[in-house]
Order: C-alpha cells, then structure tokens, then sequence
C-alpha cells in the first residue's frame, strides 16, 4: 500500500499531468491510504477478540485440568483401596521396620512392572545363617553415591537412620502386596509417606550403620515376616525370576528353611510344595521351565524343547493363541 502512494506522489510530482490527471491520481491515494487503514483496525479488532477470548477459556481450560485430575486420583485412590497391601495391612506406623502379623493362607504377588534396586550384579552375602545369626536379606555390592531405586509403585513408610543396623534406610509398602527394604545407604532421596513408581530413585549407596563395606541391603518382606529375595529378584541378570510369585502359608518353612533350599521356581511354583509331591509319587518330578525371549511363539518354542504346542498350552493353562510377552515363564516339562 505504502509502495503505491510512493509511486502515485513520483507521478503528480514529476509527471505533466493536466490539473484533473492529477486531482484523479490524490483521489486515488486517499482511497488507497483509506483501505490500508480500514484494514489495519480490522486485523487489530481481530486479533483483541481472539486475545479476550483465549482469556476468557484460560479460567475453563484451568477447571478441566484440575477436574481430570482429581478423577484420575479417584481412580488411583480406588486401585490402591483395593490392592493385596491394602488387604494385607491394617496399620501404617514409621515406628519400626518390620513387625511380624498373620500371614495370607496364599498370595500371588505381581512381580510384572518391576525395576532393579540397583544394576549392579554381584551378591556380596546371601539370605541365610550367618556369624550365628540370620541375615534376612541380600547384600550387592555398590559403591557410595550409587543410585539405589524403588523396585515397585507404592509408598514410603520409614526414611530413618539405624546406627547399629541398617543404617541409612527406606521402607517402602509395594501395592503387590511386598514391603522393600534398603539399608547402609549414603542419603536418603525420599520423605516418609511420600509416592514412588517403580525406578524412582530413593537413596544412594553407602557404608553406613553395621557395615563392613560399601553395599545394598535389600530386603523383601511379606507382613513383616522376611522372604528371601532370590525367589524374586536375580541380579545378575538383572531380572525377576517371573511374572509373579505364589506364596502359600502350608509351605512356609520358616527363614531358615529358605536359606537351605531356595523356595520357589521362576513362575511362582514352590519346590517345597515339589518336593512333597515327589515323595507321594514315589518318582523324580523333573520340572523345567523355559523364559520368552523377543519374537518367540508357541511354536518355536515347542520346537526348541522337544515338545508340543498342546502339552505347553496344558501345563501352562493358556491357549493356542495366547501372545507371549519378553520375560514370560512357561513350564515345557
């Protein structure tokens, strides 16, 4: 527009235009500058309504995000209500670490959405008797200022220091049912009461309270009562031993029988419960078990064992088409 009324001022200025020539060429000016400045006002109301209006939705957009998220706590609120730890416990207190209650008579605990406390893979010290005692836990070897993480969703319950025990600790109640331990860290990256996922970070390594090196102490407890975590977490592969792991009460030995022989099989069997059905068939029960790698079928699974897509369906109690997922344990013997 500017450009125009440029060119139209060069022509009357240096043009020999007659008097009407150029009273027509100002004419065309004034229409030309008057369009220009119609339009400016226009776009400028334009964009005002648009700003009043985003204004106005700012306060709606606002209420709706705050809606959803007090539905989506009302659902989360309801899972958690009706979670195995929500079933298993009538009492949360930071007093003490562990108190032994009256065990489940059986519980399948879900071991899927699972993270490693740590990646490191060397075990320093079983679960077992050791220097006369038990050691209720299993010691990995870390270094001060390693990240230690929550192994599954649930909440903080303890963050205190032990100076004859665990040192710097954190206990954490798993929705699955589980409370986790760890011990001998350098610092604590929670509060009690505060909401973990699983991979949240939640301490570092250390070599706090009654420790003779820098190591994890992790625990796995089952209403206070320990459960020796190698019947769920194998650290050197850095994996859980199965999707889930079945406890039952009339099979419970007691810690020191953990110890002896490890109770459980990947896929939440029992060996004690195997053990007691080899002495009533009088025969040697030679189960085994096959882990799902990527791209793996039924078939070629079946293939790989020497066995049948129906006997893997039977024993595993699934069907023809049943999508394997990574990790899976599946019995082929």
């Amino acid at each position: 527009m500017m450009f125009l009324c440029f060119i139209i001022d060069y022509l009357i200025s240096n043009s020999a235009c007659l008097q009407h020539e150029k009273e027509l060429l100002m004419y065309l000016k004034r229409t030309i500058k008057t369009i220009a400045f119609t339009a400016l006002m226009a776009f400028t109301a334009h964009t005002a309504t648009a700003q009043d209006l985003l204004a106005r939705q700012a306060p709606v957009d606002k209420k709706m995000k705050t809606l959803d998220t007090l539905v989506l706590r009302s659902i989360l609120h309801k899972e958690q209500a009706m979670s195995p730890s929500a079933q298993l416990y009538t009492e949360w207190s930071s007093k003490y670490a562990h108190r032994a209650t009256t065990l489940p008579d059986s519980l399948r605990i879900d071991l899927r959405d699972f993270c490693m406390p740590t990646d490191r893979t060397v075990v320093t010290s079983n679960f077992g008797r050791r220097w006369g005692r038990m050691h209720k836990g299993i010691d990995v070897k870390v270094y001060i200022g390693d990240t230690i993480r929550s192994a599954f969703d649930g909440k903080v319950r303890i963050v205190k220091y032990e100076a004859r025990g665990y040192g710097n600790y954190v206990v954490i109640r798993h929705h699955n049912g589980l409370e986790t331990i760890y011990g001998h860290m350098s610092k604590h990256l929670v509060r009690e009461n505060e909401e973990v996922k699983a991979g949240d970070p939640i301490g570092l390594g250390g070599n706090t309270g009654r420790s003779t090196g820098s190591h994890l102490h992790f625990e796995t407890r089952l209403c206070g009562v320990a459960l020796n975590p190698a019947l769920m977490f194998d650290f050197r592969n850095q994996d859980v031993t199965g999707d889930s792991y079945l406890f039952r009460r009339n099979s419970y030995q007691g810690e020191s029988a953990q110890a002896n022989r490890l109770r459980g099989v990947p896929g939440g069997e029992d060996n004690a419960q195997t053990s007691t059905a080899k002495k009533k068939s009088g025969r040697s029960a030679n189960v085994k078990y096959h882990k799902v790698k990527k791209g793996e079928t039924l078939s070629s699974i079946a293939r790989k064992r020497g066995t049948t897509v129906n006997k893997l369906c039977k024993m595993n109690r699934i069907g023809k088409k049943k999508t394997l997922r990574p990790g899976q344990i599946l019995r082929y013997s």
